[in-house]
């Protein structure tokens, strides 16, 4: 499997990564979904930040989501929706694998850009798909990434016809 970072998103789709980026730095916390040990999802409160290429996830050590991330890198993190339901800036979801850095020069780094709490544990994001969400009148727009394809978007009414794709 091929490294990616969000510097690599943001090389094949710069426009779409800075508006998912814009999304998530609306708000400070979003929601992540890991795997339990039991591959049962786990849903919790995160933090994130976007720096030196790179989507970072810090938390605190112990947590029930770095134990989950230590042993199944696979995640889904949704962007906070914000008050009111209008979504007038979409809604952001990107998944993939976050892997731990224990590097530490990556971490003073990240610490210098972002100072968390400490002490804190900190997972480098690498993106298999970003999805954004939005309405366009009585439609909703879907546009998604995977790398290596791309970009789509899809329209779709909230009847039983089909999305069609633009």
């Amino acid at each position: 499997m091929t490294t990616r970072s969000w510097e690599d998103f943001r090389t094949e789709q710069p426009a779409f990564a800075d508006t998912a980026r814009e999304r998530f730095q609306q708000y400070r916390h979003h929601v992540l979904a890991t795997l339990r040990k039991d591959g049962s999802p786990r849903v919790t409160g995160l933090g994130v930040a976007f720096g030196r290429g790179e989507l970072w996830l810090g938390m605190m050590p112990n947590s029930r989501k770095a134990l989950d991330l230590r042993r199944d890198p696979r995640f889904s993190l949704q962007a906070n929706p914000g008050p009111g339901a209008e979504m007038a800036d979409g809604d952001v979801r990107v998944s993939g694998r976050a892997f731990e850095v224990t590097d530490p020069a990556v971490r003073a780094g990240y610490a210098e850009d972002t100072s968390p709490p400490e002490p804190f544990l900190l997972f480098r994001a690498e993106p298999d798909e970003v999805v954004r969400t939005g309405l366009d009148g009585q439609e909703i727009v879907l546009q998604v990434w995977r790398p290596g394809r791309p970009l789509r978007t899809l329209r779709r009414t909230g009847d039983d016809t089909p999305p069609r794709e633009v």
